[in-house]
């Protein structure tokens, strides 16, 4: 699952975060609203990989070793991208709160 991805749930929930969402329902949403595409490209590169999980004749054993491992790998990310990401930014952005700076401030872009 490319960064990009997991990254844009957590943008949004930054930017409802600045529109006076609790950090709870923010994570929400931008999980709610990013999950489809995330598991959609996810899932395809996954069942992609399939035939190289399974292959069988001349020259299966290489294929298995390079498709098992990455579609293990590849399971692995979808779920931290889905699930993980946003479990973290609720705790993450608590602590920021709670101990650090008290309002969220957007990321600076560059040329600003």
């Amino acid at each position: 699952m490319p960064d990009a991805a997991r990254f844009m749930s957590l943008r949004f929930a930054v930017e409802q975060r600045l529109h006076g969402k609790s950090i709870l329902d923010a994570a929400l949403e931008g999980a709610r609203l990013r999950f489809r595409p995330v598991a959609m490209t996810s899932f395809a590169f996954i069942l992609g990989l399939l035939p190289l999980v399974i292959a069988e004749g001349a020259g299966s054993t290489s294929r298995r070793a390079v498709g098992t491992p990455v579609f293990g790998g590849m399971i692995a990310a979808a779920v931290f991208g889905i699930f993980v990401i946003p479990m973290l930014y609720v705790v993450f952005q608590g602590l920021r709160e709670r101990f650090g700076r008290k309002e969220v401030t957007p990321a600076r872009q560059p040329g600003d």
